[in-house]
């Protein structure tokens, strides 16, 4: 059987290992594993100094991913993004906070980190909520999160009661 082990591969103008370092500070279940350089071989094709970080590996949560520092020549957009499901507002707050520092707050529970990678923070109850049989609980519900940006339970909670 074959080793299909997949990563999620996620390109860096230059900050790679900060990125990875700093999403470390966020997620306790983070891990840091190899960092590879760039030799001076590479100079020539990828204009990187030698000895600089090439690419590092690095998990979140059990999520695998290889950071790569490849130059300014492609930038993050919102068409991929990490999601967290959240248990508690806590939880929401925390990683939200910590995430928009430097970073950008977007519309639906949607944020920019200071690398431009965009996040998904979302309580879990959510999708509990919008999978609801009655479409007038989820009328509402899809309403009050529309007009959110860091998703509020407390809120989600009420319009989904009619309150």
């Amino acid at each position: 059987m074959e080793n299909n082990k997949m990563k999620i591969c996620l390109w860096f103008e230059s900050q790679a290992e900060e990125a990875a370092n700093f999403y470390s500070t966020i997620f306790p279940n983070t891990k840091i594993g190899k960092v590879l350089r760039y030799s001076k071989e590479a100079i020539e094709i990828h204009k990187m100094p030698e000895g600089s970080v090439m690419t590092v590996e690095f998990s979140i949560n059990d999520m695998d991913f290889i950071g790569i520092n490849g130059g300014p020549v492609f930038k993050f957009n919102e068409a991929i993004s990490v999601m967290v499901s959240c248990d508690t507002q806590e939880e929401i707050d925390n990683y939200w906070s910590k995430l928009t520092v430097d970073g950008e707050e977007l519309p639906c529970g949607w944020c920019k980190d200071k690398y431009g990678l965009v996040w998904q923070i979302a309580p879990t109850i959510l999708h509990q909520m919008l999978s609801d049989s009655n479409s007038e609980k989820v009328q509402r519900v899809t309403h009050a999160y529309m007009q959110m940006k860091k998703f509020d339970i407390v809120k989600l909670e009420k319009a989904f009661a009619g309150n």
